[in-house]
C-alpha cells in the first residue's frame, strides 16, 4: 500500500527570502491516494510580528500564536510524519519554499522537489484555462465549503484531500476498501446486502435484440 502525506502551511507573508515565516502547518497522511486519520498540525511562534493583511487571510493574529512552539520545537516531529513519502500540496511550490527555509534555518537539507505532487498543476492538466483555486475545485466537485470562512492549515488539508480523491480516480479506489484507517467512502459503494433476481426478457424483447443483431457484422453474440 503507497504512503504519501498531503500538506498546508499558512504564513506572515508571500516571500520567505524577505523574513516571512510559517505559522502553521498541517499535515494528512493517505494510503493509496486516500485519507487516513493521521494528521499532524502545529500552530507556531512565527518570531516576528505577523502583519494585518496576513492576519485578514488565514485569522491567526500574534495573539493566537503567543507560547507557541517555534518552528524547530517540531522540526523533527514533522519530518518524522512526513517520512520519505511524496508530499501532496496546492500551489506546493509555495509550501515547499517555505519549509525548506525554515530547515535550512536549522541547518537541516530541504524536503526535495522529486517528492512534489502540486495539485494545481494536475488540476490545470484537467481542467485547463479554468479557475483551480482550492475553492474553486470544491465547488466544481461539490465539496462542501461552508466552514472556510479564512484559511485554516488542517481545513484546507482535509479539503484538499477530498478534491486530490476527485483528480486522481481514488474515489473508485476506495470503493473496495474494508472498514480500516482509510476513509472508505462507504456513502458510494452499492448496498451491502441485495438480494439477485433473475430476469426473463419477453418474446418482443428478444425478438428486437435478434433484429437489432442480425444488422451487424459478425456480432459477438452469435461467435461459439
Amino acid at each position: 500500500m503507497s504512503r504519501s502525506v498531503l500538506f498546508d502551511t499558512e504564513t506572515t507573508g508571500l516571500d520567505p527570502l524577505t523574513g516571512d515565516r510559517v505559522i502553521e502547518i498541517a499535515a494528512i497522511e493517505l494510503l493509496n491516494d486516500l485519507p487516513t486519520a493521521n494528521e499532524f498540525y502545529a500552530l507556531l511562534d512565527p518570531e516576528r510580528d505577523i502583519p494585518a493583511e496576513s492576519t485578514r487571510v488565514h485569522g491567526i493574529t500574534s495573539a493566537h500564536v503567543e507560547g507557541k512552539p517555534k518552528f524547530a520545537d517540531i522540526a523533527d516531529e514533522m519530518l518524522k510524519f512526513f517520512g520519505d513519502a511524496p508530499l501532496v500540496a496546492h500551489n506546493a511550490p509555495f509550501d515547499f519554499g517555505f519549509i525548506d527555509a525554515e530547515l535550512a534555518r536549522l541547518g537541516k537539507p530541504g524536503l526535495g522537489r522529486a517528492r512534489m505532487i502540486d495539485t494545481l498543476v494536475l488540476a490545470k492538466a484537467r481542467f485547463p484555462g479554468m479557475p483551480n483555486s482550492l475553492d474553486a475545485l470544491c465547488r466544481r466537485f461539490e465539496i462542501d465549503l461552508s466552514a472556510r470562512t479564512t484559511h485554516n492549515a488542517l481545513l484546507d488539508c482535509k479539503l484538499l484531500a477530498g478534491v486530490y480523491v476527485e483528480l486522481t480516480g481514488g474515489r473508485q479506489r476506495g470503493l473496495v476498501l474494508e472498514t480500516g484507517d482509510v476513509l472508505s467512502f462507504a456513502q458510494y459503494a452499492p448496498p451491502a446486502q441485495r438480494t439477485a433476481r433473475h430476469i426473463v426478457p419477453e418474446k418482443e424483447q428478444i425478438a428486437a435484440h435478434e433484429a437489432f443483431i442480425g444488422k451487424l457484422k459478425e456480432p459477438v453474440w452469435r461467435k461459439e
